[in-house]
Parts: C-alpha cells; structure tokens; sequence
C-alpha cells in the first residue's frame, strides 16, 4: 500500500487540500491517504474556518508520496522556520514529494528545488524567482516532473500533477477511470499553457461539445477540420472560431492531443505494433505516430511502452 502524507500548513487553501484524497483516494487499494499538520492540531484555512486532523508530523515518516498544498506565503518568506525545517527532516530520503501551487515556496526554501526545474502559480512568479534565483522556474506549465519531486501551477493543476503521478504509477487506463469519476479531463500535459488569455464563450453560441464527443469515437478515421465543423454545421471559420473559445487550441491541434492520448493507452495496454496503433488512432503511419509522440513527451514508442510497462503495477 503507497502511503500518501498530505501536509497542510497554516493558511492552507481547502480546494488543494483536498486534491489529494480526491484522486488518490479513488483507489483505496493502491493508495492510504492521509492528512498531517505541523503538531497535529487543527489549522487554520484561507477561508473563513479552521480545517481539524488526524495526524500530526509522524506521519511523514512512513509517507512514499508527501504531498504540500499552497499554504500563507509569510510563512517563508523571512527563511524557513526551525519547527518546519524539523518536521520535514521527518521526510525520508528518496520519498517523492508533490507541490500544488505555492507549496513550490516552501520546497525551494529547503534548498531542494536548487538547480532544478519548478513552476508554480504564475501570479506568484516573480516572488519565487526574486526568493528562489537558484531555481530553474518555468512559469509557463502546469506542472514539472522532476523525477522525485514534482511541482504544479495553480489550483486546477493540481488534479492534473496527481493524475499524472496515478498515470506514472499504475498507467493511463487507471489514471483515466479516476478522471472519470471526477468528471475531469484525464489528461492535461505538463508542458501545457497554465494561462491563456482566452474569452468565455457566448452561452448563446452554439457549442462544439458534441462534435468533440463525435470525434473522441472515430479517432481511427482521417477526420479534419472540415470534417468536425461539417458535423457542427458551421462554416469552417466559425467552427474553428468557437471551437477554440471553447478548448483553447484549434481543432487540428486539439485531435492531435487526442490522437497521442489514445495512443499512449494503447501502448501501455495492449501488444499491437507501432503501425497498428497508428492505424487505430488515425496517424495512418507509424513514423507519423512516432514524430508526434515525440513532440509531446520526447520519447519513442518503444521507449514509452517499455517505461510503463515496466511502472505498471
């Protein structure tokens, strides 16, 4: 059983609080999740009330996952106090740890994000370079994996870096089923914007949601964007207008993540071929599948399926 410590500090936001126990406790035969403070006493939250727990700090010391939610900044920001640099002494070594947020505040002022690549909330980046100049931000993604340290941008993100742990641990078709049942997209890449200045669409506007859905279920044919925006019934330049308001990217862009996402699954649960998968997913080839999934994650497909099939539990 993977035990999973979540830390809440003084001013803890409860949205990202409850991240954790959201995804990870979807799989209670994978993973404990548990709730710690600095003494074990209730703390106080961003809100209006106080959050009560269970556990105090001993908790990290049997935690595989520990996991920081974005917590009151001032807390840091005159150096680490030396009742927090106790408590997470507790922390063995080689234990992944996870930041939602701002909780990146607190793992570079450890010292252990120096030299490494972090993001964090990007309304709070130019305090973390100013605190933090050893570390490598990048302020433009929703999350960094870094091997055993991972942190996210804000908010929302978090349920992005915690699936991608799920998916990194126990694959895409777990991962997925959780999605689900937190009616969340399954996947958001890391290296995908944390903000674009985007409109919120017309209610009026007709949506594009069902033509998404449409496309989700013929992936394996050559469908294009005049395609999507024919099952729309919308001229081309409106559909990829709307579409785009809706999603964030185009049409064309946002098959391709489709594509690839369908393809990572296949590749983890299944024994077809690269040219089979490609086929199913509508690359057409497998030098078409092998160039986009190296553009979105660096790897091969070989060296991807055998990665996940080796973490696969």
């Amino acid at each position: 059983m993977h035990q999973v410590t979540v830390l809440a500090l003084d001013g803890v936001y409860p949205f990202e609080l409850g991240i954790p126990r959201r995804i990870f406790g979807a799989l209670p035969e994978h993973y404990a999740v548990r709730t710690c403070t600095l003494d074990g006493r209730p703390v106080r939250t961003d809100a209006d009330f106080t959050i009560g727990v269970e556990h105090g700090p001993e908790a990290l010391e049997t935690a595989d996952t520990v996991v920081i939610p974005p917590f009151d900044l001032t807390l840091v920001t005159g150096g680490l106090p030396e009742p927090v640099a106790a408590v997470l002494a507790r922390i063995r070594p080689g234990t992944r740890i996870v930041s939602i947020c701002t909780g990146a505040f607190l793992l570079a002022a450890t010292g252990v994000l120096d030299g490494r690549p972090a993001t964090t909330h990007w309304c709070q980046s130019a305090l973390f370079r100013e605190m933090f100049p050893a570390v490598r931000l990048d302020q433009d993604v929703l999350f960094v994996d870094d091997g055993d340290v991972l942190t996210s941008a804000g908010a929302a993100s978090g349920v992005d870096v915690c699936l991608h742990v799920v998916r990194r641990d126990l694959g895409s078709r777990i991962a997925n089923g959780v999605a689900r049942r937190c009616v969340v997209p399954p996947m958001r890449d890391g290296g995908q914007a944390q903000f674009v200045d985007q409109p919120v669409p017309d209610p009026a506007m007709t949506s594009t949601a069902a033509t998404r859905q449409w496309a989700l279920e013929r992936l394996h044919l050559p469908l294009t964007q005049s395609d999507l925006a024919g099952h729309a019934r919308m001229s081309l330049r409106t559909f990829a207008r709307r579409f785009r308001d809706e999603v964030g990217v185009s049409p064309g862009r946002w098959l391709i993540q489709q594509r690839v996402a369908r393809a990572r699954e296949l590749l983890e649960a299944s024994d077809l071929s690269v040219e089979q998968i490609a086929g199913q997913v509508g690359f057409v080839t497998g030098t078409s599948l092998r160039q986009h999934l190296r553009e979105a994650l660096g790897v091969s497909p070989v060296a991807y399926r055998r990665t996940f099939r080796t973490e696969m539990v």
